[in-house]
């Protein structure tokens, strides 16, 4: 008996939508018992549009997602990120597929808390044959990660601690350069709970004597940023 199943590409650049779009017409026709019914979309209003109409329509398998796409006009829906987790709310049983070109690692730890995808793609990282074999475990329940994103997580596997979004963000913030006194328009906490919080992240980080940059070497150390 065929499996159908619905996919939604979410994806700015066309060449890369053939692509993926390929993928899935060789994964069907190799199958013969796999039709995938795609629909592709460049930007964050068209995505909503479409998971909108799924609500309330046949809802959707399979998202292949980039994070990096125009944002909503409104700007209520910035990136991929914002996409991906609508349609996990929207679709508890949907599997994603992401992809992005970003390495930073702030970024990548808030799309694996945030989104938890089945799927997650370094584009640097994969070629053809990679991305079908992803799409493939992903259809067939078994998550699949590209080298970078094994790297990033295995990393932490072994830290002895784990931080909240909070103290993420502190820490990406002051590897910016951002000064404390700026921080608090990033971060919804007074000055001195921002203090406190970075007097803790540094005994966490076994930093002393204040040094902020030794933190932010510890903590790329161990995958944070």
């Amino acid at each position: 008996m065929t499996k159908h199943i619905n996919v939604l590409i979410v994806e700015d650049e066309p060449l890369i939508i053939n692509v993926l779009e390929n993928a899935l017409h060789q994964i069907s026709g190799t199958n013969g018992l796999i039709d995938f019914k795609i629909k592709s979309v460049t930007n964050c209003d068209l995505a909503i549009e479409q998971i909108n109409n799924a609500i309330n329509g046949i809802p959707i398998d399979l998202l292949l997602l980039d994070i990096s796409i125009p944002a909503s006009i409104d700007k209520k829906t910035s990136s991929g990120l914002d996409i991906g987790i609508k349609a996990k709310k929207s679709f508890p049983m949907i599997k994603t597929i992401v992809f992005t070109a970003d390495n930073n690692n702030y970024k990548l730890n808030n799309i694996l808390k945030s989104i938890n995808p089945e799927g997650f793609l370094i584009k640097s990282d994969i070629d053809f044959t990679k991305l079908v074999d992803a799409i493939n475990a992903v259809i067939n329940d078994e998550p699949f990660y590209s080298k970078y994103i094994l790297q990033l997580m295995r990393r932490h596997q072994l830290n002895d601690f784990v931080l909240d979004k909070i103290d993420r963000l502190l820490i990406y913030e002051i590897s910016k350069g951002t000064k404390m006194k700026d921080i608090t328009k990033f971060i919804p906490l007074s000055k001195s709970a921002i203090e406190y919080r970075k007097r803790s992240l540094k005994e966490k980080f076994e930093v002393q004597n204040g040094n902020d940059r030794l933190l932010i070497s510890k903590a790329k150390e161990r995958g944070f940023i």
